[in-house]
């Protein structure tokens, strides 16, 4: 189990550093193209991902996130005591991996995001997209157990662009980017709204690939 909890803790920090530093990093080069932001930003993010899965799905699945974690607690591939100590494992390594970003561009450590991410079209595409994301985790599994790394990466880079919301997909990330007032952040007050529709999202995901992947 500490192995496992280790696992969850270094891949979910490496995927906020990955997150948040590659958004530090895309505004400040892309001269003001959004765009080329959020392709640099979806970019790196999914290397990390696939990155991260690889090398420590053998350990503990590879988590680094809530709605995963709660995913496979609904299919009972988790005890609850084991799911919990993820869930917490997961927002804590998740704030210190934005803090980490922001000491290696040499931002305030401590920061609260001002970016508003709020209201009914966001709050759908953040069920969409942790909808799909659990749902090829669970069809990936079934099917190509070998090729979730990259079903999970791909997934994610394509999520960047067509959910509104840019696919947060995760309450750690959720949770962990309301603490940096960078060019992933969403103002802490509107985190509440994302982590309840990515938990909707999920165990949605659950029933339909309990129809899907008999």
């Amino acid at each position: 189990m500490t192995n496992r909890l280790a696992a969850e803790f270094i891949g979910t920090a490496l995927l906020l550093i990955g997150v948040v530093g590659s958004g530090i990093m895309a505004e400040a080069l892309a001269g003001g193209n959004v765009a080329v932001a959020l392709l640099a930003n979806a970019i790196a993010t999914g290397c990390v991902l696939y990155v991260g899965i690889t090398i420590l799905g053998p350990i503990s699945g590879a988590h680094f996130n809530p709605a995963v974690t709660l995913a496979f607690a609904l299919r009972r591939d988790i005890a609850p005591g084991e799911a919990i100590a993820f869930v917490v494992t997961q927002i804590v390594a998740g704030i210190i991996g934005v803090w980490m970003a922001h000491a290696m561009f040499d931002l305030s450590i401590l920061q609260l995001s001002t970016t508003d991410r709020t209201g009914p079209p966001l709050w759908f595409a953040e069920i969409v997209a942790t909808f799909g994301l659990v749902f090829v985790i669970l069809g990936g599994l079934r099917h190509r157990p070998d090729a979730v790394p990259t079903l999970v990466a791909l997934y994610i880079t394509g999520a960047y662009w067509f959910t509104a919301s840019t696919s947060f997909a995760n309450p750690a990330v959720t949770i962990a980017r309301s603490f940096s007032d960078t060019f992933a952040g969403i103002f802490p007050a509107h985190a509440p709204a994302f982590i309840a529709c990515q938990l909707i999202g999920a165990t949605i995901a659950v029933w339909a690939g309990r129809s899907v992947f008999r």
